[in-house]
């Protein structure tokens, strides 16, 4: 009789379960599917063997990042070598994944089984599995799938903030946009300034420049020789400064009302700001490109790299495909209409873009474009799976693709791709070498800071603490010396009740003699106009 055994996998820990009755179960089905449902009948279905719980939330992240790659971690061989049978054919194991039931036949030969009971038993256990192991909770379980399912998702998340290609994609879409936009734009602008001076649309062909002039220009009749400066300074050319100044003065074009002239200025103005941060866009993605897929953009340049990115949804799928997929990216609808109609599948997409396929003779479009999917394909998976990205593979694979097309246009033989790589290894090993030597500089230079900064704070910490036991001291010393006043005042003898007063407090007795000075002098006031009275009466009489 085999011996079924269900492995089940939680943000707790390993359990291993040995399921009675095996044949039964797997004749009647639906029995199985309703004593899920209860833990009594469930508990004569299964039986613990073995639990192996995690050591810490890290030892718990490893084992389940190992086993969402199907790869066998130390703790389960550990729990499975000795809890299993050791009779290896009698044996058979239930598990959820068949990747991880793969790598444990590989590594200890014991046969797995997936789906049908199985998934059925892992549902039951995954719902009573706090009441089939003892001492575990419903809340302290909850807890650890919990913690698990954010440091999981958090590992995952993780990434290198230089290299994000979701930026890229971003700002490739935007790009696009705005060039739509302004093309839109730069139109109604033409139009609504063209009643006015229609002759300034052909003497200037270009969106942006048209724009700036229509700004600068405003009333045509206003225009004059002072102005011919400001002309050439916008247009970059002195004749056609020139040309519009003559073409102002004998234009066709209606008279129009001041209100207008601020509405187009205004107008005019929203577009050339729209095709300065266009401007600043390009700049920002040509540097993202150079920093997550240097040798994508040296051999096929920042913005057909950055397409095939934004088609492909992130670098690493780019990487994933072939180079026939690479090479028709971007051109699907009519590759399935091909297919339908059973015409030619197309020879190219994005990469039609690319400089290479334009400069190659008609009868060589299709093999170039091969051949430059082909080099697209090696430089993105060097650019996604290395540690540090240079444009070294990049540059060689263009130097590559050139001598190709010289190849189809002259016949001089290329260099062979060995060659090539080998210098590229070269040369890529010193540039990586003074880019982590400079790394190592600039980590050494934060640290040296990091640490002035906590030694500065240690001191600044200390200084205040010396500073607040000062304080207390000096308020501690009075305290102390108002006590040992007090303490005197309490040990002096009262003086004998012999029907005298008691001596009064310092304050009280000043207050005292101060009062008795005041009734001496009052008195002494007294006398004097007593003595100038009798004085007076005396010289009467």
């Amino acid at each position: 009789m085999v011996l079924l055994h269900v492995l089940f996998e939680h943000a707790a820990g390993y359990a291993l379960f040995a399921v009675r009755e095996v044949e039964e179960i797997s004749l009647l089905l639906p029995q199985v599917e309703e004593s899920v449902l209860t833990v009594g009948k469930f508990h004569n279905v299964v039986k613990l063997v073995a639990f192996s719980p995690f050591r810490s939330a890290q030892s718990a992240l490893e084992n389940i990042n190992a086993i969402s790659e199907g790869i066998l971690h130390e703790d389960l061989r550990l729990l499975l070598e000795t809890s299993m049978p050791a009779k290896k054919k009698k044996a058979l194991l239930g598990v959820a994944d068949a990747k991880l039931g793969a790598a444990i036949l590989e590594e200890l030969g014991y046969q797995c089984q997936t789906g049908g009971v199985v998934a059925e038993i892992l549902r039951g256990i995954r719902l009573h599995f706090h009441a089939l192991v003892k001492g575990l909770t419903a809340q302290s379980a909850s807890k650890a799938q919990l913690g698990l399912g954010h440091s999981y998702s958090r590992a995952k998340v993780k990434f290198n903030v230089n290299r994000v290609d979701n930026m890229i994609i971003q700002s490739i879409s935007l790009l696009d946009q705005l060039d739509k936009d302004i093309n839109t734009f730069s139109m109604r602008v033409r139009e609504w300034y063209g009643y006015h001076f229609p002759e300034l649309i052909k003497i200037v062909s270009e969106n942006y420049t048209y724009c700036r002039l229509a700004k600068f220009i405003g009333n045509r009749r206003e225009l004059s020789e002072e102005s011919l400066e400001g002309l050439e300074e916008i247009v970059m050319d002195g004749a056609k400064a020139q040309a519009i100044l003559e073409a102002s003065r004998s234009s066709m074009g209606m008279d129009i009302s001041p209100l207008d002239l601020i509405n187009i200025e205004s107008f005019s103005s929203r577009v050339i700001s729209l095709s300065e941060y266009r401007k600043g866009l390009q700049e920002y993605l040509r540097s993202k490109m150079s920093q997550v897929a240097p040798s994508l953009s040296a051999l096929i340049g920042e913005v057909v790299g950055a397409r095939l990115i934004s088609h492909a949804g992130s670098l690493t799928n780019l990487a994933k495909y072939p180079a026939s997929t690479v090479q028709i990216l971007g051109a699907e609808k009519a590759l399935f209409r091909a297919l339908k109609t059973r015409g030619n599948t197309p020879k190219y997409g994005l990469i039609f873009h690319s400089t290479f396929i334009g400069r190659a003779a008609a009868k060589n479009k299709g093999r170039i474009s091969r051949y430059l999917a082909n080099k697209c394909t090696i430089a993105s998976r060097i650019d996604c799976f290395s540690e540090v990205p240079t444009s070294v593979f990049g540059d060689k694979l263009r130097e590559q693709v050139e001598e190709r097309l010289a190849f189809y246009e002259t016949g001089q033989p290329p260099r062979k791709n060995l060659e090539v790589m080998k210098e590229a290894v070269v040369e890529a090993s010193e540039v990586v070498a003074e880019v982590k030597r400079k790394q190592e500089k600039k980590e050494k230079k934060r640290k040296k800071r990091e640490k002035r900064r906590l030694e500065a704070l240690a001191a600044a910490a200390e200084e205040a603490e010396n500073s607040v036991l000062e304080v207390e001291e000096n308020d501690i010393e009075p305290k102390k010396k108002k006590k040992k006043k007090k303490q005197q005042e309490e040990e002096e003898p009262e003086p004998e009740q012999n029907g005298l007063e008691e001596p009064l407090p310092k304050k009280k007795r000043k207050v005292a003699l101060e009062a008795d000075g005041e009734e001496e002098e009052e008195k002494k006031k007294k006398k004097k106009k007593k003595k100038v009275k009798a004085q007076d009466s005396e010289e009467e009489d």
